[in-house]
């Protein structure tokens, strides 16, 4: 099958997910419960757009399949602050009760972490990427570290606000929020859109780039940055899902084996809404809400993490 038609199975797909999770059991109230169901549908066709490109564009610009944006500690970052608000504010505190405030704090606060970050890594001329990985996954270590200690000496009814926080959930987005999140990805998409014309060039390596005319530090610096924020968004907006982005780039490519990015940015993003729909759909009618979305996409992901580790063993 070619691309073009891989690409409207992929968009039926998405079609018939997003129809069976707006009607499926819809009732007699449909006039209030259709709406409610249309912002959690957008909030999962923003979340799983912004996942799967962040993802897609970290892995072309560190040349490896086997990673996700999530190495450099921004969901570490998010439990931090989310368990440092409730810490010192309380559970009941405006700041923490609040989700256009509590949005934009922990927005704030990953955009600023990642932007220092990349400070740090790129201080210096000819520094490797794989330093910035390397010192995430410490400072991620960190953050995880501290935040379970703070845990620990939470009072119990206000850790059950934390536990609210560990997993992602589509159940409580607010309009206000939403709209946030999407004039901010918006703006982000836009300003990707002049780098994606590198990105198949990226993906043969610094040395094949820098030979083939790309300013190869200019380029990496700005995608690192829209990388940032585009999961920084997702990650405030319905929480972490560790491996959402790894399992849907790697179908991606698995189901069209191309390097063009061109596809491959249209493809992760439907496999992505597919998967989120769905996913929420077996949440909500199958499991009736006793386990949450981000646990069966972690517990996949997770299994494929390490079926593509055997893989590049044997490789």
């Amino acid at each position: 099958m070619r691309e073009k038609g891989k690409l409207i199975l992929l968009i039926v797909l998405a079609a018939v997910s997003i129809t069976g999770f707006m009607f499926i059991e819809l009732g007699a109230n449909w006039d209030y419960a259709l709406p409610r169901r249309a912002e959690k549908m957008a909030a999962i066709v923003l979340t799983g757009t912004v996942i799967a490109i962040a993802t897609l564009l970290f892995q072309t610009i560190t040349n490896n399949r086997i990673l996700t944006p999530s190495i450099i500690g921004l969901d570490s970052l998010y439990m931090l602050v989310q368990t440092t608000l409730v810490f010192f504010l309380g559970s009941t505190s405006l700041t923490v009760m609040n989700k256009q405030v509590n949005f934009a704090i922990s927005l704030g606060f990953m955009i600023v972490f990642a932007l220092v970050l990349y400070r740090i890594l790129f201080k210096r001329e000819g520094q490797n990427i794989y330093f910035l990985l390397l010192l995430g996954l410490i400072v991620g270590t960190f953050f995880g570290s501290f935040t379970s200690f703070m845990q620990v000496l939470i009072d119990p009814n206000e850790f059950q606000i934390i536990l609210d926080r560990m997993f992602a959930s589509f159940n409580n987005i607010q309009t206000d929020v939403l709209v946030m999140a999407s004039v901010i990805t918006a703006v982000v998409l836009l300003y990707m859109m002049k780098f994606v014309k590198y990105l198949d060039v990226l993906s043969l390596g610094k040395e094949t780039a820098v030979n083939l005319g790309v300013d190869y530090d200019y380029t990496v610096k700005r995608l690192l940055v829209i990388v940032a924020v585009l999961i920084s968004v997702a990650t405030a907006l319905v929480g972490p899902i560790t491996f959402l982005g790894l399992l849907v780039v790697n179908v991606a490519y698995e189901m069209f084996k191309t390097y063009k990015h061109s596809v491959l940015i249209f493809a992760s993003a439907l496999v992505s809404i597919v998967a989120l729909s769905a996913g929420q759909v077996l949440v909500e009618h199958v499991f009736t809400f006793s386990t949450q979305l981000s646990v069966i996409i972690n517990f996949v992901g997770g299994i494929y993490f390490i079926y593509l580790l055997l893989r590049e063993s044997k490789s």
